[in-house]
């Protein structure tokens, strides 16, 4: 038997306005008051009929996460932290790929179809500013740096810096024949420009000439591209001491190359990635990363989009900046007991 307000209202010996007060977590609510409420939720295992309230707010109950491929680990993750927060805010998440087709990625952002959605987190590949100002209408949540000039919320972590802290490190364990894996010259590679950026920077801060012969391409970021770019590299008589690649699963195959080549990591060659994926961590050996905060970047993305959705939907967009750290494993340093952390707090509005 499902319990209703009127069920816990006789209980706790209150009105069913108080009940509903307590539920929807109104202060102004006696706290002997609230307590008997309580106490009867529990005993009652009343639960909130959700359907029923997004049908009375005009809603579904339903928001979106859409994301260019969900066979890229990070994704994944990611999309489980969204779930889990979207969760606490009685919402059903619907996940979708994109493959990064802007078509795609243009029906997503426009709501799907009428009163499917109540709204769309978005990690664009081919999405347009243009082909934002276009569309009218569903609340969104941008994943990533990939449009300039945001017309939308957007939840980023800071590229440019990470790279240049993971290639430091490289730096700082002696190399100085660092090769990046993973540019891309697309339109869509906004990612890989910014890392890239970042390893020049630190390149150029430490003094050492940028090589491009060390730069090598990735038309995607999967273990056979990074396998083949770290062949590439090896049969092209440059011989890297540390490599840093764009994103972990570029980073799992260039070990499995290093591997096949019977050179030794870190002895030989030291390798870093990004992402922090649970696969790194398990890999021999454990691989060193920049690890975004992807419970965070959950939360700040579905927290705008519940404040677009329960606020004014004419403010500003905002643009805010999760938090991400270094994790520094056997992969770029072989003698370490625990995980080194270097951590970069805060979340900053820009």
């Amino acid at each position: 038997m499902r319990h209703r307000l009127k069920d816990v209202a006789e209980r706790a010996g209150v009105s069913v306005k108080t009940v509903s007060n307590v539920v929807n977590g109104h202060v102004h609510v006696r706290p002997d008051t609230r307590a008997r409420v309580e106490e009867a939720i529990v005993e009652l295992n009343y639960r909130p009929n959700l359907s029923a309230r997004h049908l009375r707010k005009g809603r579904t109950g339903v928001i979106a996460l859409a994301v260019p491929e969900l066979d890229i680990p990070y994704f994944a993750e990611l999309a489980r932290h969204v779930v889990s927060v979207a969760a606490e805010h009685g919402w059903t998440v619907l996940i979708d790929q994109t493959g990064g087709r802007r078509d795609q990625e243009r029906v997503l952002a426009s709501g799907i179809t009428d009163h499917l959605i109540d709204g769309l987190i978005l990690s664009p590949l081919a999405l347009t500013a243009a082909d934002l100002a276009a569309l009218d209408g569903t609340p969104m949540v941008l994943l990533g740096e990939r449009i300039e000039h945001c017309p939308a919320d957007r939840v980023v972590i800071d590229n440019v810096a990470a790279a240049r802290e993971i290639t430091g490190h490289l730096i700082q364990l002696g190399r100085r024949r660092i090769a990046a894996v993973g540019a891309q010259r697309t339109d869509e590679g906004a990612s890989a420009r910014l890392r890239l950026a970042g390893y020049r920077d630190a390149l150029r801060a430490a003094g050492l000439d940028h090589d491009q012969a060390l730069v090598a391409s990735a038309p995607a970021w999967h273990r056979a591209d990074g396998a083949a770019a770290m062949r590439g590299l090896l049969t092209s008589g440059v011989r890297p001491d540390a490599v840093f690649c764009f994103n972990d699963t570029l980073a799992l195959g260039a070990l499995r190359t290093l591997h096949e080549a019977g050179l030794r990591v870190p002895e030989d060659v030291a390798v870093a990635g990004f992402d922090d994926i649970e696969d790194g961590r398990f890999a021999t050996p454990a691989l060193s990363t920049v690890a975004p905060d992807k419970e965070q970047v959950a939360r700040l993305a579905v927290q705008l989009l519940a404040n677009r959705l329960d606020g004014d939907p004419t403010l500003p967009a905002q643009q805010l900046t999760a938090p991400y750290r270094l994790k520094l494993r056997e992969s770029t340093t072989p003698r370490v007991d625990h995980e080194v952390i270097a951590m970069k707090d805060g979340v900053s509005p820009q």
